[in-house]
């Protein structure tokens, strides 16, 4: 009998389009946790705002609708959302002072922001358009600019200006291809909130040159001691503006994927719109279950001032997690105003780190405590983390203490950096 021939098999491949598209906070080092999970070890994950691993619990307004909309949540609903969604975050917004006009024909709801954030991005992109995006940058927002085909031009935001950036600076970068500017506020990873002033430069400067803006506001109501957060659409009223907003953090139900877009600002009947339209349909439409959250979430929960307060646990945590840092010698952090991150800066005349990806993999190998590199967040230097402050006081202090403890000695070289 003939031996049986083996068959030869050759790479698939992958779309050009992937190319130079990068999510680290789910790459390597991620992947290296898992292993790390997967041969038995404990694993303290400050990597991702996941508030659930930590004791957050879902409001129980959110799960008492969620329940009782189960037995006749199985179907499709309307590709942008049921309308009791639709209308909550309408009504949501429209409470805030000077909210532009919005109503429930022009929100859509997704399965968190991560997908609407794609779908916005490919309804406006060419390839070779321009968009301006904050250095450092929720990553999500560069990927997806990049797998649209587009040029990412990023702006700073400065560490000596309690991470804000410069509106002069973002106006020199603006190009005939430039097409929309992006804006985080409350900001990950830096949780530094605009002023309204802030806010209206770059109002102006869209303005100026027709540019949409696109608004990330999923931290919106976690601030901080008297930090009061604005959305861009207060304050362009007129311009087109999409607000993006969410579940995820505010009422701590992160794996229910429940996020919006809310379009202001546009002429009736704009083909960009349509455009939207036309993408939020082809997905068929958001998690029905998680949709009916939305409403008793938004009209309903009221537990998270209680934790922002002194006494409250994140309000305790960050405290901690700023305590903690400040002892480390050559490490320094600005305190946030907004969201559960703390962007956390290393002295390079005591620290001379040259792979941030590599020192973030030897905390991880060494102490089993799991951070973000900073340029992972597309910032250009090598001299910063994100810490995620949401395990509990006591926990959390372990963990920064530890951290220091591990870099005291710490060294790299340059082939470190490999």
């Amino acid at each position: 009998m003939a031996a049986p021939r083996l068959r030869q098999t050759r790479p698939i491949g992958t779309a050009s389009r992937l190319d130079g598209v990068l999510y680290d906070l789910r790459g390597p080092v991620h992947q290296r946790a898992v292993e790390l999970e997967r041969d038995g070890h404990a694993i303290l994950r400050l990597n991702i705002g996941n508030p659930a691993p930590f004791g957050f619990e879902a409001p129980p307004a959110v799960i008492d609708a969620l329940r009782e909309a189960l037995p006749t949540a199985h179907g499709y609903s309307e590709s942008a959302g049921i309308p009791t969604a639709r209308e909550a975050v309408a009504e949501h917004l429209m409470g805030r002072t000077g909210f532009a006009t919005v109503d429930v024909d022009d929100v859509i709801i997704g399965n968190g922001v991560s997908e609407l954030v794609g779908l916005a991005l490919q309804a406006l992109l060419e390839p070779g358009d321009e968009i301006l995006i904050p250095s450092p940058d929720y990553p999500l927002w560069t990927a997806s600019a990049v797998f649209s085909g587009a040029r990412v031009v990023h702006y700073a935001c400065r560490e000596d200006a309690g991470w804000q950036p410069d509106v002069e600076e973002m106006a020199a970068l603006v190009t005939p291809r430039t097409r929309a500017i992006v804006v985080i506020t409350p900001n990950n990873p830096t949780g530094a909130v605009y002023s309204r002033e802030k806010l209206a430069e770059i109002a102006r400067l869209a303005d100026r040159h027709g540019l949409l803006l696109l608004s990330d506001e999923i931290y919106d109501r976690i601030v901080y001691d008297g930090a009061v957060h604005t959305s861009l659409a207060q304050v362009a009223t007129e311009q087109p503006v999409l607000t993006f907003g969410g579940l995820s953090k505010t009422h701590r139900v992160a794996g229910f994927r429940a996020g919006w877009i809310a379009a202001t600002g546009f002429e009736a009947q704009d083909p960009y719109l349509q455009g939207l339209s036309l993408l939020a349909s082809m997905r068929m439409c958001a998690s029905v279950p998680a949709q009916h959250a939305i409403a008793a979430a938004l009209r309903h929960d009221d537990t998270l001032p209680a934790l922002l307060a002194p006494g409250g646990r994140l309000y305790e945590q960050r405290r901690a997690a700023v305590r903690a840092l400040s002892a480390i010698p050559g490490v320094d952090a600005v305190v946030p105003d907004g969201g559960l991150y703390l962007f956390v800066g290393l002295d390079p005349q005591r620290h001379p780190i040259v792979d941030d990806e590599r020192l973030v993999l030897d905390l991880l190998a060494a102490e089993h405590v799991l951070l973000v590199h900073g340029r992972a967040f597309n910032w250009h230097r090598p001299d910063h983390l994100r810490i995620a402050f949401l395990p509990d006081p006591e926990t959390l202090s372990d963990a920064i203490e530890r951290f220091g403890r591990f870099l005291n000695g710490y060294t790299q070289t340059p082939t470190s950096n490999s």
